[in-house]
């Protein structure tokens, strides 16, 4: 059993732009398959730059805020209740394009093996 509260855990740099933050409340090897459980907050005009993972799908839910997700170049609506699903070789990116935080709650499952040679 692993419990954490997220307003005691330490704001992190997201790796696609260490200017957005995150708190990750689950990590790799806390759970099988889990690659992290996290939640992250783009600033208006904020973005993660595109990018796709062999190794790993990811599952976006969005909390608050207002943004788009572009998904193999198709750009998709991001708003409260929101869920998107991306699978392993979807390069995506995420835009804060509102005028308030845009939060994101996420987590990624490992696939094994790696799909391709992208990360």
């Amino acid at each position: 059993m692993k419990l954490t509260q997220l307003n005691d855990l330490a704001v992190e740099a997201v790796s696609h732009n260490p200017a957005i933050q995150k708190r990750v409340m689950l990590r790799w090897g806390d759970i099988p398959h889990l690659t992290n459980f996290s939640q992250a907050c783009f600033a208006p005009g904020q973005v993660a730059p595109a990018h796709a993972h062999t190794d790993m799908c990811e599952v976006f839910f969005v909390e608050s805020g207002y943004g788009t997700i572009r998904i193999n170049g198709q750009v998709y609506p991001m708003e409260p209740g929101s869920c998107i699903a991306i699978e392993p070789l979807e390069e995506h990116e995420i835009t804060n394009n509102g005028s308030t935080d845009l939060i994101l709650t996420y987590f990624g499952l490992r696939v094994e093996p790696p799909l391709g040679d992208r990360t």
